[in-house]
């Protein structure tokens, strides 16, 4: 048998359907011939899931998460759960991390040899993540050692809260495993304790997937052999059949090697160990009112200034955004994130790619948490204008929508704070002011001396190839399905973004380019708004049918009716914008704003 953690799991797994007590299931142990062994504790834990964007950890039968603690973050690889009766069995690998989503970034371990073995040289991106407040306890009989949890699980996907649910566990330590199915049968006998047929991550993923946010491939559906294997090292318990199973090419691990000389001096500033929530340390603060791009500048240098601007700005909004009594405080910091992400796109072939990736990927969260907020602050003053157009009768109608939005944003809300609140987001901070502000810093060498490599050679390239990704909208634009319009919505704001980042080094005809570009966003934005106003008020109706009032179905159907209405005008009309920029004169206006560099 395994030692105290070892990579084989062997557990009861329940879900929780009523309300429970640990006070109760330690009753139910206690008739089973155990009793507590230390005192009960509660422990608060973060696990985010990561896998690469198309799901190889998945197919590879294998989940992997760093799980956040007061001590610290563990890597931790599991596979798929194998039953015996009441007693189920899985793989698991852990080690010490850190809160990076690239595992080169993490010391040498198992786990992480694992992930690295099934992902190749892909990405690692989030997928989901369980808040949990986990209620613990130790149990012991005379012959076995058990630790008993009860789990309190919230679901988080895009900044959301979908899902919430309960679970009961408890983990063999040491001992006999009929030990484990003696306790199981006692607490069965409790009608709102079931067996649970998966694991939180795929109770996850299904509520993710229902609430309509894209996910990789199921976990566990993937390659059988890999799965049967793990299954055979599962259930003979061998450790060394698991390894191999997990890491059989870990020798294949792709290192970006270390970084240049500028790298260590980023790492070893005493910034980027630890600063004071809200405190930066080195001040960044705008230009001016544009970046002040040149034509003359090194391209990698136009994108520090850049990032350097619209950084600034996210600064300067984080005490209003924090504060939260004006929207527009949020708005403005999300728009600053939003920019950003686009120069990272614009200028990240600049960079090294594993600088870029780090500085990247907190980015790409705090954007998300704040765009889930600012998203639902946009339905719910949608949503009160149109109840300042009813009848004072009529108003109390959609009453319990709005409550419903507003209880939806203030969680939103909780988790937006809990992360600016993070030691991760003000390590973050430091390590992003350090690179907008040091010229140099993980900029790639040309590849030549004729290379192109300053703004003038390179610029107008990137503005066109942008164009080009929304002109080709046109053969489709007419039959063009909401999806469809959403993502020209896209293009259209990466274009407008491409051609302000360079604003102050094109000419004069730039302006008129980038209002014409405004205008189609904006319409696309408004249909964007009214066809998640209409999706929510319709979800809100079919899950809340047997609750509402009659009057209240009715108002709040009709305010479904006139966001259909909207949402028709405008797929109607999106003609007028498209044609501004896609005629001739627009090309010869961005033709001549090019020109200038």
């Amino acid at each position: 048998m395994d030692a105290p953690g070892g990579p084989v799991e062997v557990e009861l797994k329940y879900r929780v359907a009523g309300p429970l007590e640990m006070a109760t299931v330690i009753r139910y142990a206690g008739e089973a011939g155990f009793r507590a062994d230390g005192q009960v504790a509660e422990v608060r834990v973060r696990d985010r899931y990561v896998d690469t964007p198309d799901g190889r950890l998945a197919a590879a039968a294998v989940a992997a998460r760093l799980r956040h603690t007061a001590d610290g973050v563990l890597v931790t690889v599991k596979t798929p759960l194998v039953r015996h009766g009441a007693v189920v069995r899985r793989v698991e690998l852990e080690s010490p991390a850190t809160d990076s989503l690239v595992p080169t970034d993490w010391p040498p371990s198992a786990a992480r040899d694992a992930i690295a073995e099934n992902a190749g040289a892909a990405d690692l991106v989030e997928i989901v993540t369980l808040d949990q407040v986990r209620t613990v306890v130790e149990l012991q009989d005379e012959t076995a050692r058990v630790s008993l949890t009860l789990d309190d699980v919230t679901v988080v996907a895009e900044g959301r809260v979908v899902d919430r649910f309960a679970e009961l566990e408890a983990e063999l330590m040491t001992g006999d495993e009929a030990a484990l199915h003696r306790l199981g049968e006692r607490i069965e006998h409790d009608p709102a304790i079931s067996r649970d047929a998966g694991t939180k991550l795929e109770r996850a993923m299904r509520s993710v997937a229902d609430a309509g946010i894209a996910t990789p491939p199921a976990f566990g559906e993937g390659s059988a052999a890999r799965a049967a294997a793990l299954e055979t090292a599962a259930l003979e318990r061998d450790a060394a059949a698991v390894v191999a199973a997990l890491v059989g090419g870990a020798d294949r691990l792709v290192d970006e090697g270390p970084e240049p000389e500028a790298a260590p001096a980023e790492e070893s500033t005493p910034e980027a160990r630890a600063i004071e929530p809200g405190v930066v340390s080195i001040a960044i603060r705008p230009p001016g009112k544009t970046p002040g791009v040149t034509g003359d500048d090194a391209f990698a240098e136009a994108g520090r200034k850049v990032l350097r601007f619209h950084f600034a700005r996210m600064l300067a909004h984080e005490d209003g955004t924090r504060a939260g009594n004006d929207p527009e405080e949020l708005h403005a910091m999300r728009v600053a994130t939003r920019r950003m992400r686009a120069a990272w796109r614009v200028f990240g072939g600049a960079y090294r790619p594993g600088r870029s990736q780090r500085m990247r990927g907190h980015l790409r969260e705090v954007a998300n948490r704040l765009g889930v907020v600012r998203d639902l602050d946009v339905q719910i003053d949608g949503l009160r204008a149109y109840q300042a157009t009813l009848a004072p009768g009529e108003r109390a109608s959609i009453g319990a929508l709005i409550a419903a939005w507003e209880a939806e944003r203030d969680d939103a809300r909780i988790l937006l704070l809990r992360d600016l609140d993070s030691a991760a987001y003000r390590q973050w901070v430091t390590a992003y002011s350090h690179f907008v502000v040091t010229e140099g810093l993980g900029s790639l060498p040309p590849l030549s001396p004729v290379a192109p490599a300053r703004v003038r050679d390179v610029a107008g390239s990137r503005i066109w190839a942008a164009y080009e990704e929304v002109r080709a909208y046109e053969p489709t634009l007419r039959w063009a399905d909401l999806a469809t319009l959403h993502q020209l919505r896209i293009a259209a704001k990466r274009l407008r973004y491409a051609m302000e980042f360079f604003r102050d080094a094109l000419g004069p005809d730039a302006s008129s380019a980038i209002a014409r570009t405004v205008a189609l966003q904006d319409h696309l934005g408004a249909l964007r708004d009214a066809e998640v106003a209409a999706t929510r008020a319709r979800t809100f109706l079919v899950e809340n049918s047997g609750r509402l009032s009659e009057a209240d179905t009715a108002g709040i159907g009709r305010y479904l009716t006139s966001r259909e209405r909207e949402l028709a005008r405008l797929r109607r009309t999106v003609g007028r914008p498209w044609r501004a920029i896609a005629g001739p004169s627009f090309r010869r206006a961005l033709g001549r704003a090019i020109a200038a560099l």
